[in-house]
């Protein structure tokens, strides 16, 4: 067979053929299903293949009970990931493994929300294995956002503030009574549960709050690298401690409670919830409700993201960019196609994303997701992911129309929905790209590599970049 788009050897010219009938365009979707792709994408990663059909005959409420209330564990379902060669991955050891790893459950888990709640709480408390030089670790914080995404902000809090690659990410270990360290304290009330230049805390509680967070240690070989992480009250500064006025005794779990006792906490929390679902803040009646919802809910997770996934503003409201892993996890789950290569580890860099390594303790920049440094790197992806879904050319269908291209493109991704000024360009392109009286080899070669063109730019469009 000749390569694809490289034709050695021209046919003899043909002679001409009637063009085909016209191919109809395809019926707009109903605005049930957008509701539910909408949904899929905001609290998962994407339709999977007769998701949307399956779903849109439910009310929203139903489906966001589902996805936030599974009756049993996740299954993954599929084939397990491999490298390059066939070879399984070995996440903890791998350069990039850990990557491939997670980016595998985002494409196979029949529970999504639980997978993109880890996805936000590894955003929202930011550790990078730059750092934390251990991928195992990583791992096992990651499988901590999954236990404990849905549940009491508290008991993340605290899971996260003992967590050991948080402890070396933010130096907990390096905090002892005789040399406070106040990496953790200043994150922990800036960027977890109280904000910054709200008038929530001060220098001098951010002093107290270390040495309440002091007593962490670990033991370190050149084998085993950090290890034997532990509590040590001897390392722990005893004294009386001042914190957001309160005077006490405080310990590590006693600087979780009094962060999220406070006052300003409420309102951090759903602000900041409330942006990973939705791209423009609550009105302030939302925002009351839900933070009463919170407090009254004994900080609890779940309540709370039920209620921003049944709100209207996450169905009517602007769309969102999707994150990088979120929008190539989201193509592998249309396509139904497995990791099977380790290209999504130098794909995940171009486009910004690389899982177990955002850039900065406050995570990534959610502004910039589409731009100039990171567009290339969404197009390979787009590119990567179709390839092996591609047509060969030579003998594709000489008489395919620019419609039935477009809808033939449409499909293979299950016919997402468009707006208007995609779907004009993308017949526009099809009509362009393909002189309409070709009768010889070209006719099936420019029409199969205009077919293979129309697949990627489907997925790369600003509609299948955006939810």
């Amino acid at each position: 067979m000749t390569p694809v788009g490289q034709p050695a050897t021209r046919p003899a010219p043909q002679p001409p053929v009637p063009s085909r009938p016209h191919s109809p365009p395809l019926p707009p979707r109903p605005s049930a299903q957008r509701d539910v792709e909408r949904l899929l994408w905001r609290a998962g990663f994407g339709p999977r293949p007769g998701d949307l059909e399956a779903l849109s005959s439910q009310p929203t409420a139903d489906i966001v009970t589902s996805m936030i209330a599974p009756a049993r564990a996740p299954v993954l379902n599929g084939p397990a990931p491999v490298d390059d060669k066939g070879n399984a991955i070995a996440p903890q050891d791998s350069w990039g493994h850990d990557h491939l790893s997670w980016l595998d459950r985002m494409v196979r888990s029949d529970q999504p929300l639980v997978e993109r709640m880890a996805l936000i709480w590894h955003d929202w408390f930011a550790t990078s294995d730059d750092k934390v030089g251990s991928q195992a670790k990583m791992l096992a914080q990651a499988e901590l956002f999954r236990s404990k995404g849905l549940g009491t902000f508290d008991d993340l809090l605290l899971g996260v503030t003992q967590d050991p690659a948080m402890l070396i990410w933010l130096d907990g270990t390096s905090n002892s009574r005789w040399e406070p360290n106040e990496n953790y304290a200043r994150e922990m009330m800036e960027l977890f549960t109280l904000g910054a230049d709200r008038g929530a805390y001060t220098e001098a509680d951010i002093r107290d709050q270390a040495l309440a967070l002091s007593g962490f240690r670990s033991q370190w070989s050149a084998e085993l690298g950090n290890y034997n992480f532990q509590y040590d009250a001897a390392f722990h500064e005893p004294g009386f401690k001042t914190v957001f006025g309160h005077r006490g005794r405080w310990d590590w779990r006693d600087s979780c409670r009094l962060c999220v006792e406070h006052p300003l906490h409420a309102s951090f929390f759903v602000s900041k919830l409330w942006s990973y679902f939705v791209p423009t803040p609550p009105d302030a009646a939302t925002r009351s409700r839900l933070e009463a919802l919170y407090s009254s809910r004994g900080r609890a997770i779940r309540p709370v993201v039920e209620a921003i996934l049944n709100h209207p503003d996450l169905y009517t409201g602007e769309q969102m960019v999707k994150p990088p892993v979120v929008y190539t996890a989201g193509l592998l789950r249309a396509l139904e196609r497995p990791i099977d290569t380790e290209a999504w580890i130098w794909l995940a860099d171009l486009s910004g994303q690389r899982l177990f390594n955002p850039p900065t303790v406050a995570g990534w920049d959610h502004e910039h997701w589409l731009d100039t440094s990171t567009l290339r790197g969404r197009w390979l992806i787009a590119s990567y992911a179709a390839a092996p879904h591609g047509v060969d050319p030579d003998g594709y269908d000489s008489l395919e129309d620019p419609q039935g291209a477009l809808n033939q493109a449409l499909t293979l991704w299950g016919n997402p929905p468009l707006s208007d000024s995609t779907r004009a360009e993308l017949l526009r392109f099809a009509t362009e790209s393909v002189a309409a009286d070709l009768t010889d080899w070209r006719a099936h070669q420019w029409r199969g590599l205009r077919q293979n063109a129309l697949r990627q730019l489907i997925a790369a469009s600003p509609d299948g970049q955006t939810s």
